[in-house]
């Protein structure tokens, strides 16, 4: 029996944790350029997501059927972590 498992990143929002590519701590990933880049290029391409308004704290990128889509969420990447362990919630 397959059983999907989503994972709960904020507020109504889950994904599905096989197109999952990675979970990133805002705050220590984007003083690199290449984060700032990526971020950037998903917001004019209109692939980014805000789970809320609050303030950041992590971004999950996805990846399904070769689109990509850049989750913003105000949860923090160890507490997404956990989620995981415990099966996505």
């Amino acid at each position: 029996m397959n059983r999907t498992v989503y994972l709960h990143i904020g507020n109504d929002f889950s994904v599905d944790v096989r197109d999952i590519v990675g979970i990133f701590d805002i705050e220590n990933t984007t003083v690199g350029s290449c984060t700032k880049s990526l971020l950037d290029r998903s917001e004019k391409e209109h692939r980014c997501v805000y789970t809320t308004y609050d303030m950041p704290k992590s971004f999950i990128i996805t990846v399904k059927n070769g689109s990509e889509k850049v989750f913003i969420s105000q949860l923090s990447a160890a507490t997404l972590r956990k989620r995981l362990d415990n099966g996505g919630f």
